[in-house]
């Protein structure tokens, strides 16, 4: 039986586990090799073509090719209310149009222009979906907008191509100018991604790291009916993570609103990090509603703080929550099938100082493995107050 690249990354990082090997063990690297020399062999992966980059760089991930057939984005109920300030941003009077009516006009280079002069971003590439494969990561200055929004219409797929880091909003990087003198509790720039797809995102070795996909620190974000497949982010390392998503530092604590999306949502479609495979932060509130997280991993090993001997992670396959005070609300969403090589194969929600507060409404977890320790199935959590109401837990 072929497997997806999912399946053999779960396969050999179950291995490692089972076997309490460390990879500088040459007996377990040795066997390893081995293992992955004979998936490759038998032709791991997901089967289809992959996408092909615009340059020739080595890709450090197998690729994938939008296909018709992909997950929807978020669950098909809509059981929770969204509040209004997570409702799509009108975007009928754009500031930046990408594309001129053409496929070939939706270039990245467009793109990069077009997030980087801020405002209302939309996309004018025909009636046929497209996918735009970044040549260099598309970066949000912090003196533009304030309002930035990015809207795909449900035919545009981002692409990182393997390669890099797809979208990059750091209110404390000088070199995207500093607006104010306290960088890290700033209410601008309000990014909100919308109607879009991000695949092979890869922020492996980057700095600040994690975010495969999308990385956020400052101002305030929110993500709405979008999906997420096949990002990378480091492989190991107790905090980093976010294969698909990594927010720091929001306004006020403000929550990063993430309504009716896909992160994963098949097993050849996983985001795959250290930590959080959907999403990761530190001290960040979320407010997750009507969302769908399903085959996302956590990889590394040795959890936080990472035991002796070990790189440290492997906490949260679908998603990562450190810090002190904060709140987790997930709400009408489902949550199956994500593992962690450490602790909750779901959700991981540790508050340092117990201030911090996780709410599960109306979800559905199941078979979410945590292969070192959990609180709950598929959960562990410290936390002040902890609530589940009708939802299904195992």
């Amino acid at each position: 039986m072929v497997q997806s690249a999912c399946e053999t990354a779960a396969t050999l990082n179950l291995f490692f586990r089972k076997n309490s090997m460390k990879q500088t063990d040459t007996h377990a690297l040795t066997i390893f090799l081995l293992v992955l020399m004979a998936c490759l062999v038998a032709g791991c992966g997901s089967g289809g073509s992959g996408e092909t980059a615009d340059s020739q760089e080595t890709t450090a991930i197998e690729l994938i090719s939008f296909a018709d057939d992909w997950p929807e984005a978020g669950t098909t109920d809509g059981v929770c209310t969204v509040p209004e300030e997570a409702w799509p941003v009108d975007t009928s009077a754009a500031d930046q149009v990408v594309g001129d009516g053409t496929p070939e006009s939706c270039t990245s280079l467009a793109l990069v222009e077009a997030v980087a002069a801020g405002g209302v971003i939309t996309f004018d590439c025909g009636p046929d979906p497209v996918t735009i494969t970044l040549t260099e990561t598309a970066t949000v200055f912090n003196d533009t907008g304030p309002e930035i929004v990015i809207d795909g219409g449900g035919l545009v797929t981002l692409s990182g191509g393997g390669l890099r880091r797809i979208l990059y909003m750091n209110t404390c990087d000088p070199d995207l100018v500093w607006t104010t003198s306290h960088c890290q509790n700033q209410d601008h720039p309000r990014l909100t991604v919308q109607n879009l797809t991000f695949v092979n995102g890869y922020s492996v070795d980057d700095d600040p790291g994690g975010g495969g996909a999308i990385f956020v620190r400052g101002g305030r974000f929110k993500i709405v009916n979008c999906r997420f497949f096949n990002n990378r982010c480091d492989e190991t390392g107790p905090d980093v993570g976010g294969a698909a998503v990594r927010v720091l530092s929001q306004y006020e604590n403000l929550p990063v609103y993430v309504i009716g999306s896909t992160f994963g949502g098949r097993d050849d479609l996983c985001n795959v990090g250290s930590n959080g495979g959907a999403l990761s932060s530190i001290g960040v509130s979320f407010s997750v509603i009507n969302c769908v997280m399903s085959h996302n991993q956590a990889i590394g090993y040795g959890a936080n703080p990472a035991d002796a001997g070990t790189p440290g992670g492997g906490s949260g396959g679908a998603i990562y929550n450190d810090g002190n005070t904060f709140t987790l609300s997930v709400c009408g969403s489902t949550l199956t099938n994500n593992t962690a090589n450490e602790g909750g194969g779901a959700i991981f929600f540790v508050s340092n100082d117990r201030s911090g507060d996780l709410f599960i409404d109306r979800c559905y977890l199941s078979d979410n493995p945590s292969l070192g320790f959990e609180t709950d199935p598929g959960i562990f959590v410290l936390a002040d107050e902890i609530d589940y109401s009708d939802s299904v837990i195992e």
